[in-house]
């Protein structure tokens, strides 16, 4: 595995290495926002992203895609820092917060690495594609409110008129830059070129606007990022009373499942752009080490970061030295480049990020509207909004996936088909078209009709398919009434484990057997 960090598979060193500078200035003002979030110091979410981007970028299921701190989990480990501090006050501990945050953090990692490692990363592919589209919308939609913050004042208030008429204009220059550049060259990232153009106007005193320095000035008191290398910071004052184990641990099971459900999903989204296939498994077990290594080392962990990975494909990062690139930049950038990233004007940011909104944002999804089943498009809604109103991705997805399954559930149930054939004998052969399982199985039973039906019947199950215990448990059912009636009913084309499963029950059921009979498995519902 060692080898393929020296591999070039994908992209070119050129544009990995310049890609990779331009996703780590877009690191910054967002790391920066989240600790606010997570109510913790700006360089913990700083070193966060250095250990997520350089771990999942090194071993992760997908070359190109960046992780860092985000807000979905700073949301999520924001109550229990606050919880810690306050328990820490009550005991005497400073900073018991942080540690209740670095163990939550490494038991997340924890479980991420079992999920890889039990190759439970395959479920995400059966996330239906309405739900992708809900979910890409909600995070642009989220994305884009973020950004209004950079045009308000500490209170909530918008800027003055001429300050705010000067930002904007600034975005839009950004904006502009990052649209039109690469008709003039596609050498450089057109992100990079946007933001060094903006900042040298800043820099140089053309214009006088709001910075990165003013942003943690105004969260921390500091003008500069400067910093030193991280520490171990093993949670080593922690009471483990079963209060703080049922915290930690629940705290530790949501930021791991929606950790890998914005991973997964990003993944998922990358893998349809650059239309190839990234490995989900193997980038769980890199999230999992990823985000212990961050919490053992003094992080707030993270996840797959949508819009970060976005700019890298956009600006030409295919490769893992994209990734690594921009973990490493960020990190000199803690140590020793805090000045020059104080410098950056936070509406340059702000207009890539409105450039990554536009880019994000599913706009085929006022396409579908009367193209689509109703249904598909109410989910579509569903999933953005729960992911604007709630900001739990998890739940959104969750919401998204449970009204799919039962739109299909009820649509299939619709579709059990029972075709009765009188033979020469007298006997009658009901042929069943459809899915058999616990949705269908009422509605099979009510078309059958043991006291009006003659004293033979069969049921035939070569175009149909048995697909749970529901349905087993529906056919002893129906046996019995024919039973009670005086009559015999036979199945046909049974597959070998229903057979036996039917057999076990009992010896109602009198199954034929046929060298065509199916060959599947009963799934447990």
């Amino acid at each position: 595995m060692l080898f393929e960090l020296f591999e070039k598979k994908n992209g070119n060193w050129k544009d990995d290495t310049l890609s990779g500078l331009t996703v780590s200035l877009a690191l910054v003002p967002e790391a920066i926002a989240f600790s606010f979030i997570a109510g913790v110091d700006p360089v913990v979410g700083l070193w966060s992203a250095v250990f997520l981007g350089l771990v999942t970028s090194s071993f992760g299921g997908r070359p190109g895609m960046i992780s860092g701190a985000t807000g979905a989990i700073a949301v999520v480990v924001a109550k229990v820092v606050e919880i810690g501090n306050t328990r820490g006050a009550e005991l005497g501990i400073d900073d018991l917060g942080m540690q209740y945050l670095f163990a939550t953090v490494m038991l997340a990692g924890v479980i991420q690495g079992l999920v890889g490692v039990l190759k439970l990363g395959r479920f995400i592919r059966l996330v239906p594609h309405p739900v992708m589209m809900g979910f890409v919308n909600g995070l642009a939609i989220l994305i884009l409110l973020a950004q209004f913050e950079v045009f308000q004042t500490a209170v909530g208030d918008w800027l003055p008129g001429p300050t705010l008429a000067k930002m904007a204009g600034l975005a839009l220059l950004t904006m502009a830059i990052i649209e039109f550049f690469p008709k003039l060259t596609r050498a450089v990232p057109s992100i990079l070129v946007a933001i060094l153009a903006v900042g040298l106007m800043s820099y140089t005193g053309l214009v006088d606007t709001r910075t990165v320095s003013d942003v943690l000035l105004q969260g921390t008191g500091k003008a500069e990022l400067g910093a030193t290398l991280p520490f171990l910071a093993w949670p080593s004052d922690i009471p483990w009373t079963p209060d703080t184990i049922a915290l930690v641990g629940g705290t530790a099971a949501t930021v791991a499942l929606v950790g890998l459900i914005e991973s997964l999903m990003t993944l998922q989204l990358i893998d349809d752009m650059t239309e190839t296939r990234g490995q989900g498994n193997r980038e769980c077990f890199a999230q999992g080490g990823a985000n212990f290594l961050s919490g053992l080392f003094g992080g707030m962990g993270g996840c797959a970061m949508i819009g970060q990975s976005l700019i890298n494909i956009k600006s030409g990062g295919r490769g893992r030295t994209s990734g690594i690139v921009a973990a490493l930049a960020l990190t000199a950038f803690i140590l020793v480049g805090g000045p020059v990233i104080g410098e950056i004007p936070m509406a340059a940011l702000a207009g890539v990020m409105f450039m990554v909104v536009i880019g994000t944002f599913e706009w085929a999804t006022f396409q579908t509207l009367g193209k689509v089943p109703g249904v598909d498009f109410v989910v579509i809604i569903v999933v953005t909004g729960v992911t604007v109103l709630m900001h739990n991705l998890a739940l959104a997805v969750l919401a998204g996936v449970v009204v799919s399954a039962l739109a299909f559930a009820w649509e299939s149930a619709q579709h059990v088909r029972l075709n009765p054939h009188d033979l020469e004998d007298g006997s009658r052969v009901y042929r069943l078209q459809g899915v058999l399982y616990f949705g269908s199985v009422r509605e099979f039973s009510e078309r059958l009709s043991p006291a009006t039906d003659p004293d033979q019947v069969i049921i035939d199950f070569k175009d149909a398919r048995v697909a749970d215990y529901s349905s087993l448990e529906a056919l002893n059912a129906i046996t019995e009434r024919y039973r009670k009636a005086g009559k015999t009913l036979r199945l046909r084309h049974l597959s070998p484990e229903c057979r036996k499963m039917i057999h076990t029950a009992g010896n109602l059921v009198v199954v034929e057997v046929a060298e065509d009979d199916p060959h599947y498995h009963v799934v447990d519902m």
